[in-house]
């Protein structure tokens, strides 16, 4: 089992920046992947970026690329999003999920509650 808390969202203008953590409690959590996603109001929920565990390997909503970093800290139990040149249209509530190395939402079995980004233009 593991269990997921978003932190770091808030208000920023654009072209700002901002820091998303995923703190993770659980024994397994460097078993799993992890992805960050983001859902709108009335819209599907949307990969944004992911980051394995022990093999290197991450992957970036085409959307994002450029100006968000995802990266992780095993000894922490943390992974972090690092929102850089921030838009607009990223305003949003982002997740973090744990689960298999995947960008496909169905894939992840583990979420969290969500943080809320709000980029004022």
């Amino acid at each position: 089992q593991v269990q997921l808390v978003e932190s770091g969202g808030g208000l920023v203008q654009a072209g700002g920046s901002l820091r998303l953590s995923c703190a993770a409690s659980g024994r397994t959590f460097t078993s799993y992947a992890v992805g960050w996603f983001r859902q709108a109001p009335g819209k599907e929920r949307e990969f944004v970026a992911a980051i394995n565990s022990n093999v290197p390997w991450t992957d970036y909503a085409d959307s994002v690329k450029g100006r968000l970093t995802i990266s992780r800290d095993n000894a922490k139990n943390t992974v972090y999003l690092q929102m850089n040149s921030l838009k607009h249209e990223d305003t949003t509530i982002y997740y973090c999920a744990a689960g298999p190395r995947s960008n496909y939402r169905a894939a992840y079995n583990y979420w969290g509650q969500g943080t809320q980004v709000t980029v004022s233009s």
